[in-house]
């Protein structure tokens, strides 16, 4: 039986945080999180994660000496994760013994594809590849009753409300694009309202979770712009 992975995210961010805990959710993994450097090592040796996804720039210790010290008792797989894009700190975070770095703005996405790269060279046997493996990406049949506001996926009402119903239709009128929280206001209230950006947030969290509950996972968050939805490719 393969066991399920667990990553630890340090990362002093809550949205970024937040954000990479629901994809990991989203593949199937569980995930913790730690807001400080002080308590990564200790945490690491108590609760041996199968990853460690590492902000370089935190309170108290930052993800240079934090890997440093890991690196002294664990091989556990580390990715680093910073906005300081000059190659000296590349180096320096890889050979102090990385895995993997990634730069910000990033995908989610491309954080877990990344992940789960570097666990298939360091931890597939231990895990098994049911663990490792990516589902099977689908494009829904998503049918709009514009009368009624309803949506259906395959047949089946998605229970959205009128307003998850016009973000829904939105955003798929174009998949693949990047639509800003002003775009999708703008498109979410016909009076024009004054409503702040959390408010589109949480339609999309909503909306999201009714579609997942159809086996359907396609709203992606782009940090710091806002949403698109992202039509997988069937395989032939």
């Amino acid at each position: 039986m393969s066991a399920q992975v667990h990553v630890l995210i340090v990362e002093d961010e809550p949205k970024i945080a937040a954000l990479l805990g629901e994809y990991f959710g989203i593949a199937g993994w569980r995930s913790s999180v730690l807001d400080s450097g002080a308590r990564v090592a200790g945490w690491i040796r108590e609760y041996e994660p199968d990853a460690v996804v590492l902000d370089v720039l935190l309170p108290v210790q930052n993800g240079f000496d934090i890997c440093r010290e890991v690196r002294a008792f664990s091989n556990v797989p580390i990715l680093m994760l910073t906005a300081r894009v000059e190659e000296i700190d590349r180096l320096l975070g890889l050979e102090l013994g990385a895995d993997d770095y990634i730069c910000k703005p990033f995908s989610p996405r491309e954080v877990v594809a990344r992940v789960r790269a570097v666990l298939r060279r360091t931890a597939a046997p231990a895990l098994g590849e049911a663990a490792l493996s990516e589902a099977a990406p689908r494009a829904p049949s998503i049918e709009f009753d514009d009368e009624a506001f309803e949506a259906r996926c395959e047949g089946q009402g998605l229970g959205l409300t009128r307003v998850e119903f016009r973000l829904l239709r939105k955003l798929l009128e174009r998949p693949g694009r990047v639509l800003s929280r002003t775009q999708l206001l703008d498109a979410l209230y016909e009076d024009y309202r004054i409503v702040s950006d959390r408010t589109v947030d949480s339609h999309v969290k909503n909306l999201r979770r009714k579609l997942q509950a159809h086996g359907v996972d396609g709203v992606a968050s782009v940090y710091g712009v806002g949403y698109r939805f992202e039509m997988p490719v069937d395989e032939q």
